[in-house]
């Protein structure tokens, strides 16, 4: 061909699938044939030292075969005697002004060829060396041809064996040591997982150099600037920054040896500090809000808590005091009456009362200034308000169904004196019944348990059947509700029938067997047990009760307030909702408490 060069080999090749999974195709760089560009050792550009020569490219049927010479400088002196013996094999470009179709690469140009130690198309290699050892007599040899190969072993093969027998045997070897290359490695990745690394390696510089990446298409996408380089602009023909294929392969070979790609980047850079960056999470982009403004807040199911709140009967007082005549005792029978005898009095009318103070009950909270501030995508302090309000609310309701389960000596304790818990109250206002499992199992199955009808079936009936008794003695309002446990009305709804098909379709079907008018399911119950006067332990399964018989007294200004103030002294926002009330059931034998006994 006439052309003096001291080295030559592929490039690129047509369709093989590069490390960074794009593939090239054919005339993919047909405008830069007969072009002259740099030759650079592994694509630094940061000091024109690392410039080795030029290289001539020829595009041809198989690819862009390059023609390489150096220069005489005492790099690309050095570069020259490591071609020729051997230590450096492999080429790799830069291109920009790439348009692709998914992976295909069809069309771009070639910037520059560059010397690596490993490279990014398996069919880039050098395979011609041409050496001159006087000024009238060139020597040519055979570096390289075949499969590629990477110069990563510490051992050298003969001298006298073939390059091509070489490399043969060490990839015989590496199979055989079940070993892989990275680049099979990061051919097992699927597309999307491709992408995730193309990404991270090209968001990670543009959050370096401060890019927006706004002037970037889908159909003119460009190799990026190489990451790994110090911040110096390139100078090229155009001002665009890449990463290079070696670039990527160094990465994902210490990715390979375990671990994350994020901890072999942060390895990559903090073995070369002379590129420039210290920190390296600056990479890296921001997290994205799944959730826009104020955090989704995590809690337990609190729609019961509305019923109780709406459902009691309010007063403008919060001193009540309940009394009531009992006059079902026998002396207080009519008589009747013989003439000549003399008539008796019957006997007294019993008084009941008693009497609920009011309590103070609070949720307080402070949030530093600083930190309002520094929250701009949500008002803060409105967003903790409504959490306070909603724990406020729970607690009170709990008051009013179970009671606190803290401690009475607790003093932050909502005292049952004041607020009186339906469950725990006297047997006067609330009807406490157990429930016979394994009564209404014996009833239902006779002497063969268990072989006509299911456990849901048995226990769903054994409730209905208590609570249908318990009414017989109820003198509520009537209408009543039933709160239980979540799993409590799953085991109802799942009764069976023996040809397998439920009994109860829906939560209509079970409310119409039960006789009550909603089912709200209250998570807080489970588990909730209490101990008798004579030390027996009940486990409550459900509260049947209409909420007007049951007062929430309180005096002007007693009601939910909210409160806030600033603290000078120590720059916080201390925020108060507070309450005074009492509450107590006014109407005697108006809830159905029933329970199981799980005394041991």
């Amino acid at each position: 061909m006439g052309i003096k060069y001291d080295f030559s080999g592929w490039a690129t090749r047509n369709d093989l699938k590069c490390s960074d999974g794009r593939t090239i195709r054919k005339d993919a760089f047909k405008d830069c044939d007969g072009m002259t560009v740099p030759l650079v050792w592994n694509h630094q550009h940061g000091n024109s030292s690392n410039v080795l020569g030029h290289a001539l490219l020829e595009n041809r049927d198989e690819g862009v075969y390059t023609y390489g010479c150096f220069n005489d400088t005492e790099e690309g002196i050095r570069a020259k005697k490591q071609v020729e013996h051997g230590d450096i094999t492999a080429l790799s470009i830069y291109a920009n002004q790439l348009k692709q179709r998914g992976g295909d690469v069809l069309h771009g140009a070639i910037r520059e060829v560059s010397l690596v130690l490993a490279g990014a198309n398996p069919g880039a290699f050098i395979d011609d060396v041409v050496m001159s050892h006087s000024d009238d007599a060139d020597g040519e040899a055979i570096i390289y041809t075949g499969e590629p190969v990477e110069l990563m072993h510490a051992e050298q093969e003969p001298a006298e064996k073939k390059e091509t027998e070489k490399v043969a045997d060490e990839n015989k070897k590496a199979a055989e040591d079940g070993d892989k290359t990275v680049g099979e490695i990061f051919n097992t990745l699927n597309e999307e997982q491709k992408k995730v690394v193309y990404y991270l390696i090209g968001q990670a510089v543009e959050d370096a150099k401060g890019g927006s990446g706004d002037e970037k298409n889908e159909e003119d996408e460009e190799v990026k600037h190489n990451a790994f380089e110090n911040n110096d602009e390139y100078t090229g023909s155009d001002d665009t920054l890449y990463i290079s294929h070696a670039d990527q392969e160094t990465i994902l070979a210490n990715a390979k040896k375990g671990g994350t790609f994020k901890g072999a980047v942060e390895e990559f850079f903090g073995d070369t500090l002379q590129h420039g960056i210290d920190d390296i999470e600056t990479l890296f982009p921001d997290p994205t809000d799944v959730y826009k403004g104020e955090p989704e807040t995590f809690k337990r199911d609190l729609s019961w808590v509305g019923s109780v709140m709406n459902g009691v009967h309010k007063a403008p007082y919060a001193r009540v005091r309940t009394r009531f005549a009992d006059a079902r005792a026998k002396e207080l029978r009519a008589k009747g009456y013989i003439k000549g005898d003399r008539k008796t009095l019957s006997g007294n009318i019993k008084l009941l009362q008693r009497t609920t103070d009011p309590q103070t009950i609070y949720r307080k909270d402070a949030i530093e200034r600083d930190d309002i501030l520094d929250i701009t995508d949500f008002d803060v302090v409105n967003y903790q308000y409504g959490i306070m309000r909603e724990n406020l609310e729970e607690d009170i309701a709990l008051a009013i169904m179970i009671g606190d389960d803290r401690d009475d000596t607790d003093r932050e304790q909502i005292k049952p004196e004041h607020v009186r818990p339906i469950w725990l109250d006297d047997e006067m206002y609330t009807l406490h019944y157990d429930v016979d499992i394994d009564g209404m199992k014996t009833a239902l199955n006779g002497s063969e348990t268990g072989q006509h009808f299911g456990e849901n079936y048995i226990y769903a009936e054994a409730i209905i059947q208590q609570l249908l008794y318990a009414r017989e003695k109820y003198k509520g309002s009537g209408n009543l509700a039933m709160y239980c446990t979540p799993h409590l009305v799953n085991v109802m709804l799942l009764a069976r029938d023996l040809n397998g098909r439920r009994i109860y379709n829906n939560l209509d079907d079970l409310k119409a067997a039960l006789n009550v008018s909603a089912i709200y399911t209250v998570e807080q119950f489970e588990g909730k047990t209490r101990t008798t006067s004579d030390n027996k332990k009940k486990q409550l399964l459900g509260l049947f009760v209409n909420l007007k018989d049951y007062q929430v007294g309180s005096v002007r200004g007693g009601q939910i307030t909210k409160f806030q103030q600033f603290d000078i002294d120590f720059n916080q926002e201390k925020m108060l909702l507070e309450t005074r009330i009492s509450g107590a059931m006014i109407k005697p034998w108006a809830a159905i408490a029933l329970e199981l006994d799980v005394t041991e």
